[in-house]
């Protein structure tokens, strides 16, 4: 079914949405100042093409033991950059292809996985795309690790 739905979602848009990832990822290896976000860029990327099956989880989640209140900062920061730079165009532009798939009654699952891009196409320094499954067992250890 997640085969169905990615190929349904590039069709549907996906393509488009992907291009404009990897013209903020080029963008951002050719801006020296940017290449910090190069990483973040590419992620993105990733979740853009196949969203289905997978999920963008931030860092300090993925890994507890490596949370640092100075990468923290500059992540902010970067985020900050990101967001006038590239964020608010990308975010709209997931925002117009989810609300052209919803248009279309098959299209409606595919749209919301845009909207949820959309969300991430503003702050997106820090994050991972992971399975869905290894993002499920990092919610359980961390709910675990909390409660104990």
């Amino acid at each position: 079914m997640r085969t169905v739905l990615n190929i349904l979602n590039f069709v549907l848009g996906g393509f488009f949405t992907t291009l404009g990832w990897l013209l903020a990822t080029a963008v951002s290896v050719i801006l020296i100042f940017t290449l910090p976000l190069t990483r973040s860029c590419w992620e993105i990327t990733k979740l853009s093409l196949l969203p289905f099956g997978n999920e963008a989880v931030h860092v300090d989640d993925l890994y507890p033991d490596r949370k640092n209140a100075l990468l923290s900062t500059g992540g902010t920061l970067l985020n900050i950059v990101w967001f006038i730079l590239f964020g608010w165009w990308l975010c709209l532009s997931h925002i117009a292809a989810g609300i052209v798939q919803c248009v279309t009654i098959i299209g409606i699952p595919v749209g919301i996985a845009n909207f949820k891009i959309a969300a991430i196409a503003l702050w997106p320094v820090g994050r991972r795309v992971v399975p869905v499954e290894v993002a499920q067992q990092m919610r359980i250890a961390n709910a675990s690790r909390r409660f104990k």
